[in-house]
C-alpha cells in the first residue's frame, strides 16, 4: 500500500491527499452545476439541465419514500448536494491514479513542509535493512499516493456522518422537542441507555459503510495491478480483472452514495415524524 502525503501543519496531521481531492470532488460538482443552470430553458433544455431536474426529481422521490414532503422540502438542497459530492467523490479514484516515489527523506517536502509519513517510513526502512549506520539509502522507497477517492478515508466518511448526526439531532430538538427528549426513555425509562447506543450505532454505521466500501474498492484496484508484474498471463488477467472490477466499483460507488442520502433523510424523517404525538 503507498502512503498517504501527511504533513504537520498547527499540529495537526494534515492529510495533503484528502485536501486535494476533497477540492477536485466540489469543483467538478460546482462546475456540474453552473454549466447545467447556466442557460435554463423550458422548451429547449439542454442534456445537464435535464440531467440536473432528472437528479432533483430522484432526490424529491427518495425525501417523499421517508417522511412527508412538505416537511422534507427543506432538505432537498441537502440530499442534491450530497449525493452529486458522494457520486462523484466515490468514483474519483477509479479512473487513475498518481503515485510519487521517495529515495531520500531530504527531498520528502511539499510547499517547505516535511511529509513526516515518508520520513517515518524511510527510517524504518533504514533501520530494517540495518544500513542507517552504513548510510546507504538507495535501496529504499516509499510511494506516496496522491490521487485517491475523498470517501475512501474515514476521516471523511465519518465527518460527513457527523454532520448529518448533528443536524438531525438539531432539528430534532427544534422542531420536535418534547417527542425528541421522549423517545429516549421509551417504552420504559431503563431503556435509556439502549435508545442511546442505537443513536451511537447509526452515526458509525452511517460512516464507516461509505468508507469500507470505497476503501475495500479501491484496495482490490491496485492488488489487480500489481498482477502485471507476473509476466503476460498475469498482464492480461490484470486487464480483464481491471475491466470488470472498474465496471463493478461504478455501480458500487452510485448505491453507497444513493444509500448515504437514503439514510440521510430516514433520520430526519425519524426526528420529525415517527415521535410526534397522533
Amino acid at each position: 500500500m503507498h502512503k498517504s502525503p501527511i504533513i504537520m501543519l498547527g499540529g495537526l496531521h494534515i492529510d495533503l491527499s484528502i485536501v486535494l481531492m476533497l477540492l477536485v470532488t466540489c469543483t467538478i460538482v460546482f462546475v456540474l452545476a453552473l454549466l447545467a443552470t447556466r442557460n435554463l430553458s423550458v422548451e429547449n433544455p439542454g442534456k445537464l439541465q435535464n440531467f440536473l431536474e432528472w437528479a432533483i426529481e430522484f432526490v424529491q422521490g427518495l425525501i417523499s419514500s421517508t417522511m412527508d414532503l412538505k416537511k422534507g422540502k427543506p432538505f432537498l438542497s441537502l440530499g442534491m448536494a450530497l449525493i452529486m459530492f458522494l457520486f462523484v467523490g466515490n468514483l474519483l479514484g477509479l479512473p487513475l491514479g498518481i503515485v510519487t516515489d521517495y529515495h531520500d527523506a531530504e527531498h520528502a517536502k511539499v510547499f517547505g513542509k516535511e511529509i513526516v509519513s515518508v520520513t517515518k517510513e524511510l527510517d524504518k526502512l533504514h533501520a530494517e535493512a540495518g544500513t542507517v549506520n552504513t548510510g546507504s539509502h538507495e535501496e529504499a522507497e516509499v510511494g506516496v499516493a496522491w490521487w485517491k477517492s475523498p470517501t475512501a478515508d474515514p476521516a471523511v466518511a465519518m465527518g460527513l456522518a457527523v454532520m448529518i448526526f448533528l443536524m438531525t439531532h438539531f432539528v430534532g430538538m427544534t422542531r420536535n422537542t418534547k417527542n425528541y427528549f421522549k423517545h429516549y426513555f421509551e417504552p420504559y425509562p431503563f431503556f435509556f441507555p439502549i435508545n442511546l447506543i442505537e443513536q451511537v450505532s447509526k452515526l458509525l454505521t452511517h460512516g464507516m459503510r461509505l468508507f469500507g466500501n470505497i476503501f475495500a474498492g479501491e484496495v482490490l484496484i491496485s492488488v489487480i495491478l500489481k498482477l502485471a508484474a507476473l509476466g503476460v498471463g498475469g498482464w492480461i488477467a490484470s486487464v480483464l480483472g481491471l475491466i470488470v472490477w472498474q465496471g463493478f466499483s461504478i455501480f458500487i460507488g452510485t448505491i453507497q452514495a444513493f444509500i448515504f442520502v437514503m439514510l440521510t433523510m430516514v433520520y430526519f424523517s425519524q426526528m420529525l415524524e415517527t415521535h410526534d404525538e397522533h
